[in-house]
């Protein structure tokens, strides 16, 4: 996570630092430059909390339940509107990959 915050620092990409850090991440693991057994008991130990995680935000919805209310549905149709794109830019995407995956073989 760190190592995706300094570059988003570094190159300015409009992207959270987390999500680059995740993506880092996974494709370090795919290239065998990390090990799964030096992240999985740290993994295990998150995924056992995850539900810890959700307090926050859950009170922040409580706290905000006015204006949500207000704005329900222009919240409600950007978040429809917005989980359609990443379902179908992600299939998009995956079709893409699979494709070139193919042809390498």
């Amino acid at each position: 996570m760190a190592l995706g915050e300094l570059l988003v620092k570094i190159t300015g990409i409009s992207l959270p630092g987390s999500i680059i850090g995740m993506l880092l991440l996974a494709a370090f693991l795919e290239m065998g430059w990390i090990k799964l057994e030096w992240v999985k008991e740290i993994s295990d130990f998150l995924l056992s909390n995850l539900g810890f995680f959700f307090v926050p935000p859950g009170v922040a919805l409580m706290l905000n339940f006015d204006t949500i209310a207000k704005d329900f549905w222009a919240i409600a149709i950007a978040t429809l509107v917005s989980t359609v794109l990443v379902l179908l830019s992600t299939g998009w995407a995956h079709q893409i990959v699979r494709k070139y995956a193919k042809r390498g073989k």
